[in-house]
């Protein structure tokens, strides 16, 4: 593989494509596979922590990516292509990065082979060759993906997802400063899904449950608001009302930065997942326990019965 620089990329560029290899393979639990990739240039991806996120570019059966724009402006040419001819695009999170060595880590749910992401991961071996897109250490411009905005004299977090959010909350954990105190609740398809989160603040009560045969939500939702009561403890005097968001039609997100949280937040709350789940919670925590709205970053990642779509 040439380097993805000189294939007509800017060093400038906050992100930048590189074409990789599969370096290694480790199914982490009965879910999680992890994937371990390397390439030219990518010595250069930036080590950013948190649920910072990146795209994986698959390729399509029987071809390679010989024809792939490596330019800056990559993704109006991906768009302008026909579909049978478009690679899917993926969105997951950076999960470890070794810069010393150009590796890094990329954690996939696998749930079948319902699509092309979780059919390549299903399926992928040693040597097998994708192209992502990450951040760039050479770069003097923060590119995004970052979502994880608390204020600086947070007392308490309350961390909320599911498998498609699991990578961004250990990598968050991963992070935070020891003294944190408060919850974090994943509702995974399996309790031992688990062994994905690592390093953790002590004062930090990590909940996994699993989900077995129950519908999406069933299992973390009446847990999260138990939770977010005790966690609560000094309420606004009156909740800001929330707008309705029709998560079949619209995206919902919305990830205030650091300049908007409240400096005085008693409670940052972090919730990924699936969208109406992440609806149900956001009300929760704001309308019934009266959190202030712009210390609540959620994200829909995705709808349960829609198939993820480029």
């Amino acid at each position: 593989m040439e380097s993805s620089v000189t294939q007509g990329q800017s060093i400038d560029n906050p992100f930048l494509l590189y074409a990789v290899r599969v370096t290694a393979i480790k199914q982490v639990s009965p879910t999680f596979r992890r994937f371990t990739f390397a390439g030219p240039d990518t010595t250069s991806i930036a080590d950013t922590g948190y649920d910072q996120r990146m795209k994986l570019i698959f390729p399509l059966p029987g071809k390679d990516f010989s024809d792939f724009p490596m330019i800056d402006n990559w993704y109006s040419a991906w768009r302008a292509l026909p579909n049978d001819e478009r690679p899917p695009v993926r969105t997951y999170t950076l999960r470890n990065v070794r810069p010393e060595t150009g590796e890094f880590d990329v954690d996939i749910a696998l749930h079948g082979r319902l699509g092309p992401a979780s059919t390549w991961a299903s399926d992928a071996v040693i040597g097998d060759e994708i192209i992502v897109t990450a951040p760039n250490s050479r770069s003097a411009t923060y590119g995004g993906g970052i979502d994880w905005h608390p204020p600086a004299a947070v007392n308490r977090v309350l961390l909320v997802g599911d498998e498609t959010s699991a990578p961004a909350i250990a990598g968050i954990l991963e992070r935070l400063d020891p003294s944190t105190i408060g919850a974090a609740v994943l509702e995974l398809p399996d309790a031992a899904d688990a062994a994905i989160i690592g390093r953790k603040p002590d004062g930090v009560e990590l909940t996994v449950l699993g989900r077995g045969d129950g519908p999406v939500g069933s299992a973390s939702i009446p847990r999260v608001c138990a939770i977010a009561t005790e966690l609560v403890e000094a309420p606004i005097e009156s909740a800001t009302p929330l707008e309705d968001v029709d998560v079949d039609t619209d995206l919902l997100w919305e990830a205030p930065t650091a300049d908007v949280v409240p400096s005085s937040a008693p409670l940052y709350a972090w919730l990924a997942g699936e969208a109406v789940v992440i609806k149900t919670l956001r009300r929760h925590l704001v309308t019934e326990c009266g959190v202030d709205r712009r210390a609540v970053a959620f994200m829909g990642y995705w709808r349960h019965g829609r198939a993820e779509t480029n």
